[in-house]
């Protein structure tokens, strides 16, 4: 597992929610949260290898994030034991229960306590010594010029 902090560039974004691709494939990611209209699942965010994506921008209004991924190449996942709703193509679904029965699929998701800080980066990475792959979190900390 590899873990760091991460800082952003003066001027750039204040707060959110990154999620960055350590490994050298392609992966597609999802996340979960809770909203004023209830559980919302959102995907797919392509993210190249050795990449980072911003998947909420501005301040989070959350404390938990739940994240699913799979490796577009290898098929592995960083997944969970959150049950949450998935499509197959790009979606953006309200509710987590009887996700079958209302046409879509079911994942894992991870969860994420941001501990209510405004930016947050998760880190996918593979595991070398067991060929398996895993997830490194941390406070996404920015230094700005007052921007």
């Amino acid at each position: 597992m590899s873990v760091g902090v991460s800082i952003a560039k003066p001027g750039t974004a204040q707060a959110d929610f990154r999620v960055c691709n350590a490994t050298q494939d392609l992966v597609g990611v999802s996340i979960g949260y809770r909203a004023r209209a209830g559980w919302i699942t959102e995907g797919w965010w392509a993210i190249e290898g050795s990449t980072c994506k911003t998947l909420i921008e501005g301040p989070l209004e959350s404390r938990y994030y739940y994240l699913y991924a799979e490796d577009g190449v290898r098929g592995g996942r960083w997944d969970g034991p959150v049950s949450m709703c998935i499509a197959e193509l790009q979606f953006k679904i309200t509710g987590v229960n009887d996700c079958y029965a209302r046409g879509f699929q079911k994942a894992g998701f991870r969860e994420y306590d941001t501990g209510n800080q405004t930016n947050w980066m998760v880190q996918l990475v593979d595991d070398p010594e067991s060929e398996a792959t895993s997830a490194s979190e941390q406070p996404f900390i920015t230094q700005g010029d007052g921007q």
